[in-house]
């Protein structure tokens, strides 16, 4: 009788969790080692969140709350929702979960059915396609051309449909791009979404604020209302206010299906941490100078990145509009050699390569369904981006 379940079959693990484990491996080794691949903001948590934590433990809030969340917290949900994007939830139509992985746990395992498909535009977050997967979903992946800024286009988004569509996923500022979405960019994909009525849309937000040079991201429901009723709005607390640790995610939804993932929630975690639900209500009604200050420094250092690697032998990088990552090609590097004798045939030899011979870690784009890329995170300091990125253009500059 063999053990593990077939389900799992499907999945693989983590391929991000799996190269920022490798590059602590080494690290530990004595090897010195610049990590450009965790989605984790290297600024603390403001402090008045942290008073709040540190109050409501004080204050004995250490219990059970509901599953879905303290009232509290979902009115500051619901409130933020409304203040930012225009958004009509109630209280009771938001849930509140452990980090913004178990909302998209929740939804696809509370509607997804054997052979319903899920559209997924590439290059996409890790997680998608295996969670997908998991609730016995078929991922259809839509590829994003670079040209295209990486985004959607609603043609591509129509030839994919199917009466077996179940769900369209969209990430706005996206995971790995940073390619953000303007009102005027999704009103044609709402307008092929309003034809298909069938189709529920989830919309991945978790970087919203994380925006530069004044751009403002739109999101689905903010564009089209007649979408509200199809919608799963997502967001959390973890990369805008660097509390990646108090696993705090977040939605808003129609009230049937918030009742269903509470309904699943109820027999996994239960509710989340009551203490980062405190804090997280912080963080939602209070000051956001602290954010304001880290996306000034998260501009900077795109800008500087993205002028590094352009100036790299055999990369190309566009320069997003969001979120704390660049998704360079690097397809002037393929079929060459590396100076210890590795052929660089893919993007993923290219990172281990990279890792290898200059002690860079980044993740490969086929971990994002979308080769010959790769994805850093400038979530660190300058002067480690500096270091790094010098150690990228030597690298490239050897290739032969």
């Amino acid at each position: 009788m063999t053990l593990i379940a077939d389900r799992l079959n499907r999945i693989s693990p983590s391929q991000t969790i799996a190269i920022s484990s490798k590059a602590r491996a080494l690290k530990a080794e004595g090897r010195d080692i610049i990590s450009l691949s965790a989605g984790e903001p290297d600024f603390d948590t403001p402090a008045h969140i942290k008073q709040a934590a540190i109050a409501a433990i004080n204050a004995g809030d250490t219990k059970y709350t509901d599953v879905s969340g303290t009232p509290a917290l979902r009115r500051a949900v619901a409130a933020k929702f409304k203040r930012d994007s225009g958004l009509d939830y109630k209280p009771e139509e938001i849930i509140v979960s452990t980090g913004g992985k178990q909302v998209i746990f929740n939804a696809m395992l509370a509607t997804v059915q054997a052979g319903d498909e899920v559209i997924i535009p590439t290059p996409c977050w890790v997680s998608y396609p295996d969670i997908v997967a998991l609730a016995e979903g078929t991922p259809v992946f839509v590829p994003c051309s670079q040209n295209n800024g990486f985004k959607l286009r609603a043609a591509d988004l129509e030839a994919a449909i199917t009466p077996k569509t179940k769900w369209v996923f969209l990430n706005s500022p996206n995971n790995p791009t940073g390619a953000a979405y303007s009102a005027a960019e999704l009103r044609p994909i709402c307008d092929v979404l309003l034809n298909h009525p069938h189709i529920w849309v989830f919309t991945d937000d978790i970087y919203e604020k994380l925006t530069y040079g004044g751009f403002k991201p739109a999101t689905i429901v903010e564009v089209e209302p007649r979408l509200h009723d199809r919608t799963v709005t997502m967001n959390g607390c973890s990369k805008a206010y660097a509390m990646t640790g108090w696993r705090i995610g977040f939605a808003g939804a129609p009230l049937a299906l918030i009742k269903a993932m509470d309904k699943l929630q109820s027999q996994s975690t239960s509710n989340t941490s009551s203490i980062s639900q405190a804090a997280a209500v912080a963080a939602l009604n209070g000051p956001e100078d602290a954010l304001h200050e880290m996306v000034k420094v998260y501009q900077a250092r795109r800008d500087l990145v993205v002028d590094m690697l352009n100036a790299a032998a055999g990369l190309t990088c566009a320069k997003p509009e969001g979120a704390f990552y660049v998704f360079p090609g690097m397809h002037g590097c393929l079929g060459k050699t590396t100076p210890k004798g590795v052929t660089i045939n893919s993007d993923e030899d290219f990172v281990i390569a990279l890792l290898d011979e200059e002690g860079v870690a980044a993740v490969h784009g086929s971990a994002f369904i979308y080769p010959d890329h790769f994805r850093i995170s400038y979530a660190t300091s300058t002067e480690a981006l500096i270091e790094a990125c010098t150690r990228i253009q030597r690298f490239c500059a050897a290739l032969v």
